[in-house]
Order: C-alpha cells, then structure tokens, then sequence
C-alpha cells in the first residue's frame, strides 16, 4: 500500500502520474477535515464530498506546488478549502444583497455558506488584514476555521508547537474580533 508522504515525494520528485494515486490515499483524510468544516445546516448547499473534490482540484491545479509533507498537504488544503467556501460566499452574496447582519463567532462550529455569505467574506477580508500583520497568526487561523484541522496538525504542518498553536488561535480570534466589531 502506497502511503501519502510517498505519493507526495514522487509529487516532488517531478511524477506526473502520482496525482493519479494522489486522491484514493488522502480522500478519507481530506473527508474527515471537510465534515468537520461543514455544520448540519451547511451540508444541504454543499456536500462534505463537493468541498473535498473542488478544494482537491484547487490543489492539483498548482501544477509549481510544493509539498514538504504530509502535514504540510493538508495546511494547503485548508487554504483550499477556504477558497472554496469564500467563492461560495460570493456567489451567494452577489445573488442575495442585503439581510440582517449576524453575530460572527470563532467557535469550532461550522460557518454555513448558505446562511452567512456576507459573514464569510467578512472574515476574509480580516484574515486578510492579518496576514500583512502577521502571516503565522492568520495562517493558524485558517487551518482551524477552514481547514478544521487540529491543534496538533497545525503545529506539524507549520513547524511550531502546540502551545504556540493555541496563543496563536487565541490572539488570532481576538484580533478579528476586534476588527470585525461595528
């Protein structure tokens, strides 16, 4: 059985035909992220599987990208992820103007699409004020709120610890708090 820090070596190493094999050995995992991502009310208008084929295909796409390793793989399809979930919000934002604005929390519950478009494209453009602030902090950020990954896949994927990974979502959460506040 191939593992994925295989597949992605040969990735590395310039084999074409490993993408191929790519998506059977990361699809459990990347499902796994996904579902996490996706609250109940969200899986009606996209499907944990839709999120993980478009985020893929957003991955594959990069035909220059390099990936370290594994945990590295799976930051970048946080960031996929997120770019998936942000053109929804577009989408639905520029089909739907207006409504009531809504309370943003940055609690392990998923942000549905559907319900919170102008929310999501809030929280981008913050995250993307805090990345020019600090790019780990909204790194951080995006792997837990996008990408749902864990603390500890966080750290592996970004090279810290675990502590950091927690100030790190702690300050981040405040911090556009602060920024999305009226």
């Amino acid at each position: 059985m191939t593992s994925r820090t295989d597949v992605l070596t040969e990735l590395r190493s310039g084999r074409r035909e490993a993408l191929d094999r790519l998506l059977p050995v990361v699809y459990e995992q990347l499902r796994e992220i996904a579902h996490r991502r996706l609250g109940p009310r969200e899986r009606g208008t996209i499907e944990t599987t839709a999120l993980v084929h478009e985020a893929y295909l957003k991955l594959v796409d990069q035909s220059s990208a390099e990936w370290r390793d594994r945990a590295h793989f799976f930051a970048l399809a946080s960031v996929a992820m997120r770019h998936v979930l942000i053109d929804r919000a577009r989408a639905r934002a520029t089909s739907k103007r207006g409504g009531d604005d809504e309370r943003i929390t940055f609690d392990d519950d998923a942000v549905a699409v559907e319900d919170r478009a102008f929310a999501l494209l809030e929280i981008d453009d913050a995250l993307d004020k805090l990345a020019e602030i600090d790019s780990r902090l909204a790194r951080v950020f995006e792997c837990r709120f996008f990408g749902g990954l864990t603390e500890e896949e966080i750290a592996e994927s970004l090279g810290i610890t675990v502590r950091t990974v927690e100030r790190d979502w702690a300050k981040a959460r405040m911090l556009l708090r602060v920024s999305l506040a009226p």
